[in-house]
């Protein structure tokens, strides 16, 4: 027992340091006070503060995702719950182990429809694994050990909810020592599984991969296995970054954002073999001959029907599955690859020909730039719209820059906080923001945070004065676009007037020099590009209505757009196939 000295505030900034927690991101407030002034009492731990708590919830999120440990967010009672919802369901969605402190008003007040009240559980439980309510110290610290085990092994965010009368209330039990939280079990499916696997692919003419975020840790597995088999290997948007970079199998990327081949080898393969992903557009799977592996059960099945599905780790399982199969030529893979060349080669002119003379700047052009100047082991983040399609199109992955976005949640706003927790973590790593004009207008007030922690983030502003995505989705469905233009922004003024060094260009042959200024300030800096609101990206296939749809809306030329180095890769690929 203690005295009153320790509160029960204190005792959960305890655990949170035994847990490895270095930082809290959040606005102090009223029902926070006893957890703010916890943290001032203990060094091992700081306040990081913000201008929105959704913010908040954004850069726990990053923070997770870059280092693969637990983040943590915090959001005073009432308002300070609702604007920190928002991004701590983005990190839910995105299997980020963030735990979100949500305060409450004072417990003798709950259901009374006291000033600011919320239900706080009902609130955030679907944007959680695990949302509980402490209403006395006697349940701390176990309810917040609970917590963290809930957000890091089942890979998501969990809500501990604390009434501001019982952080300030005097702590009851010993805090003790907390043991290392563990990650979900990678485990291997039975036996009889493996067998009838290995079976179903021995038995297919052909085979394809596509491979998501699930897979990351089990690349080498994937590439022994489509050099077995002859595979091509195409990625969904968040498997990029593991599984395009020096694979000799890669034929791109499926979906809206897509690009190559992917589509067609996963169509015109015998059996489609989906590994580590939960890809969410039916329309681009075949819809038959699939086998899926995932570590969740629950995703099995739910995009596709299955000829079978199998409950594992993908590297577990395959390391099982790969000494049964059979050799496969390689008829198959050459020719994706080939076709995955020529789509490539299709597009490529988009931002290559003449581009020196395109006034207003095509965006692509500047995304391609950007890929060439930014370090190796730079971070980037995208805005949810046309930055996401950029990002998934022309910045290269090589095992050792990352790319976050909002790529399950969708949405806007979340480039910069992204970046700012990226960059909390390891202030000496190139952090780029890939910034719409419309995301960076709806949380502007983070450019104060940039520079009230002197986070040295460059943010890349494709400043088109349109909500780009939006557009394209008018298009797609045959209506002219309508509320989705709005007047120029000039946000390197905005940005100098917050404190920021920013350059702004209008000229393409000023990019280059713009953004190597940029990328080697010492400080957060922005750079404002004036794209043209006409770049718009589709995807590599389309049905008769959708074209039908552009035809009856555009009346003008919809770009698809280049895919860069990539290009380069699929040439590496068709070289290296024996003639």
């Amino acid at each position: 027992m203690f005295g009153k000295s320790k509160t029960v505030a204190d005792q959960l900034v305890e655990v949170l340091v035994q847990a490895g927690v270095e930082r809290i991101y959040g606005i102090v407030g009223d029902s926070l006070n006893a957890l703010s002034d916890a943290i001032r009492r203990n060094d091992a731990i700081e306040w990081v503060h913000v201008h929105n708590e959704e913010s908040a919830a954004f850069m726990a999120a990053a923070e997770a995702q870059v280092t693969g440990r637990l983040a943590v967010c915090a959001g005073s009672c009432g308002p300070g719950n609702t604007h920190l919802i928002q991004g701590v369901f983005d990190a839910h969605r995105s299997a980020a182990p963030v735990l979100a402190i949500a305060s409450h008003i004072v417990s003798t007040e709950i259901g009374t429809g006291f000033f600011q009240e919320t239900d706080p559980k009902r609130l955030f439980e679907q944007a959680s694994h695990w949302t509980e309510l402490v209403s006395s110290p006697e349940q701390m610290p176990r309810m917040a050990r609970i917590g963290i085990q809930q957000a890091v092994g089942l890979r998501g965010a969990a809500v501990l909810v604390l009434p501001g009368d019982v952080l300030e209330a005097d702590a009851t039990n010993d805090t003790g020592t907390g043991s290392p939280v563990a990650g979900p079990v990678l485990g291997t499916p039975p036996d009889d599984v493996i067998a009838e696997l290995a079976e179903r692919i021995n038995a297919a003419g052909t085979v394809a991969i596509f491979g998501g975020i699930g897979a990351a840790g089990a690349r080498a597995e994937l590439l022994e296995l489509a050099e077995l088999v002859g595979a091509p290997i195409g990625h969904s948007l968040r498997g990029k970054e593991a599984l395009q970079y020096d694979n000799p199998y890669d034929v791109g990327m499926s979906g809206l954002l897509g690009y190559g081949a992917c589509y067609q080898a996963t169509h015109e393969a015998d059996l489609l073999l989906l590994l580590g992903t939960d890809f969410p557009y039916r329309q681009f799977l075949p819809q038959k001959n699939t086998v899926q592996i995932d570590l969740d059960p629950s995703r099995l099945g739910r995009r596709t029907a299955l000829d079978l599905g199998v409950a594992g780790d993908v590297g577990a399982t395959l390391r099982a599955l790969i000494p049964r199969l059979e050799r496969k030529d390689h008829k198959f893979l050459h020719k994706m690859l080939g076709k995955h060349v020529d789509e490539l080669e299709r597009v490529v002119g988009a931002y290559t020909e003449k581009v020196e003379d395109l006034v207003p700047i095509h965006p692509e052009y500047v995304a391609s730039i950007l890929d060439e100047e930014a370090a190796e082991d730079a971070v980037f983040t995208a805005d949810t719209g046309m930055c996401t399609s950029w990002a998934a199109r022309y910045i290269t992955p090589n095992g050792r820059r990352r790319v976050l976005g909002s790529f399950v949640h969708g949405t806007m706003a979340n480039a910069l906080p992204h970046a700012l927790g990226a960059a909390k973590v390891d202030p000496s790593r190139q952090v780029i923001s890939m910034s719409g004009d419309g995301g960076l207008a709806m949380l502007l007030g983070e450019l104060l945070t940039a520079k009230l922690h002197n986070l040295p983030v460059k943010v890349v502003v494709f400043n088109n004065s349109s909500l780009g995505m939006v557009r394209l989705e008018m298009l797609v469905a045959g209506d002219p676009p309508y509320e989705t233009d709005h007047d120029h922004v000039d946000f390197a003024a905005i940005a100098r007037a917050a404190g920021l060094h920013a350059v702004r260009v209008e000229k393409p042959t000023d990019v280059r020099g713009a953004l190597r200024d940029v990328l080697d300030h010492d400080g957060p800096a922005l750079l404002d590009v004036v794209t043209d609101p006409d770049a718009l990206e589709i995807p590599p296939h389309i049905t008769k209505e959708e074209a039908a749809g552009f035809a009856l809306a555009a009346g003008r030329s919809v770009m698809s757009g280049g895919v860069g180095q990539m290009l380069h890769l699929a040439r590496t690929n068709l070289r290296n196939i024996p003639r």
